[in-house]
């Protein structure tokens, strides 16, 4: 199983621990002002911000049972592997953006909401079967070709054209109005909005960046499809 992750830098960690908590997101360890992850459907990565990776950058990385097998079947792609002390092996696809994937797994906590990190991608079908060969499958898909939904059993990517490559930190809810609740319990300051594709929850990064998103799962298809 392919699971997702989404990887925030920040200056301010331990407001985004506080902020995971209160999303319904769980800790399998206890967090670190370096580097922590919390586990929904799919895991957030809050990673301590640094020159090279300034507050605000999102990384998509994604976690397999077998990375020599991944490897094998990204044979088609550009990638390079590396060891990181104190991480393990780690294998990079360069598609515009770097992807990286290593061997791992989340304990999935379905009251949680799922990551859903926004891939922005000048080439859409490149990107695609990136995220195919690697095992998630496309669910959604705008009628215009230039949104695509994936999903594993743990976690999902937006699959968005754009001109420059990039990714966004976004999640998704089943039920936004019980998150939103719960989120202004915690003391933030959680409005849901109306969009065209259906109504989001926003709140303001604790860190000071980028307003946060977080999605009612599409129920909504005018303009859109479900991917067979």
């Amino acid at each position: 199983m392919t699971a997702v992750q989404q990887i925030l830098y920040a200056d301010d960690t331990a407001a985004w621990h506080r902020l995971a908590e209160a999303l319904g997101l769980i800790a399998p360890y206890p967090p670190t002002s370096e580097w922590s992850e919390f586990h929904g459907r799919g895991s957030l990565g809050v990673h301590r911000a640094s020159e090279n990776f300034p507050p605000g950058r999102v990384d998509l990385h994604l976690l397999v049972e077998d990375l020599d097998a991944t490897e094998r079947i990204l044979a088609g792609f550009e990638t390079s592997r590396e060891a990181m002390e104190g991480v393990g092996e780690i294998l990079f696809v360069s598609c515009g953006i770097t992807v990286g994937i290593s061997e791992g797994a989340v304990a999935a906590h379905d009251a949680a909401p799922s990551v859903q990190p926004i891939w922005f991608a000048p080439d859409v079908d490149e990107a695609r079967r990136v995220l195919e060969t690697i095992g998630l499958r496309a669910i959604i898909a705008s009628d215009r070709g230039g949104w695509i939904e994936f999903a594993s059993a743990a976690g999902r990517v937006g699959l968005h054209y754009a001109d420059e490559p990039a990714v966004g930190l976004s999640f998704v809810s089943e039920d936004i109005d019980a998150l939103a609740a719960r989120l202004r319990k915690a003391g933030y300051a959680a409005a849901v909005v109306d969009e065209a594709f259906g109504r989001t929850v926003r709140l303001a990064d604790p860190d000071g960046g980028t307003e946060i998103w977080i999605n009612e799962s599409q129920r909504d298809l005018h303009g859109y499809h479900q991917v067979e």
